[in-house]
């Protein structure tokens, strides 16, 4: 009898466990977690600025002439960079000049808030990341976050030194969305993707007349409605569009981009204003 008692008592724990957790108010159970993110957050941050050390010591391996070559290759991608700064500067020059002659509004502008990212789950691969900056740098709760190949996610929680993005493949993820060179807005939502798999969202609401196939993908870019994203960031490529059960719109998947499981500094875009 004893022994059976000794075998049965650690699961008896953990049900008391389970059971306390349960009936504990959801205010306290928030606190708690945010209070146990607070207290891991300085491991957290610890481990990836000894990653990037170990980089750093890596590439100090590398021999003299392959360093010679990257350096040319980034000073000609930093030249090309550098003209569409140019480029961009005279198209907004021009945006508020139009803005000034029609009295329209002024689009919302954003602060650029480079990060690296300090974590990522295994088990929620596509759903979120940890990046190493929070309410220290001013990351709000929502923000936008982005890299060279479009949409990264959005800021869902905030603490002290970092932050937590909700990724653009996690199923909790929407957005209205435009095929590139239609302005009819659909639905864009996250899948259900497994960790090193290629991650896939879905489209609904296509208008009919919309094709698209592997072999003839459509890009996705951000609509712009809804004041979260700005228009025109690329989600990725529609590679596939049916007939939904009703027949009055069609469903559709689309790839996202393959660098997203391998990022190591994403773009927050804090709105001016603090808003």
């Amino acid at each position: 009898m004893f022994k059976r008692f000794t075998q049965t008592r650690p699961f008896a724990t953990l049900g008391i466990v389970i059971a306390a957790w349960l009936v504990l108010p959801v205010a306290l159970k928030t606190f708690l977690r945010a209070g146990f993110f607070e207290f891991t957050a300085p491991l957290t941050v610890a481990a990836s600025h000894l990653r990037d050390l170990q980089e750093y010591w890596a590439l100090r391996l590398h021999r003299n002439r392959e360093l010679i070559e990257a350096g040319r290759d980034l000073a000609r991608v930093n030249g090309f960079y550098e003209y569409t700064v140019q480029q961009n500067n005279v198209l907004q020059a021009e945006i508020g000049t139009l803005e000034k002659a029609l009295g329209l509004p002024a689009l919302p502008g954003f602060r650029f808030e480079a990060a690296r990212v300090a974590q990522r789950d295994l088990s929620g691969w596509w759903q979120r990341l940890v990046i190493r900056k929070g309410r220290n740098y001013g990351i709000p709760l929502g923000a936008p976050v982005i890299f060279t190949g479009g949409i990264v996610g959005r800021v869902s929680e905030v603490y002290a030194t970092t932050a937590v993005v909700e990724l653009v493949s996690s199923p909790n993820f929407r957005l209205a969305a435009l095929i590139d060179g239609d302005t009819r807005p659909l639905s864009y939502q996250g899948g259900i993707n497994r960790p090193f798999a290629p991650a896939r969202g879905a489209i609904e609401f296509v208008p009919l007349d919309i094709t698209a196939a592997a072999s003839a993908p459509r890009r996705l870019v951000s609509s712009g409605l809804g004041g979260v994203f700005p228009a025109g960031l690329t989600v990725g490529q529609v590679t596939m569009v049916e007939p939904s059960a009703d027949g009055l719109f069609k469903t559709g998947e689309v790839a996202l981009d393959p660098r997203l499981s391998e990022l190591t500094e994403v773009t927050v875009l804090v709105p001016l204003g603090g808003k």
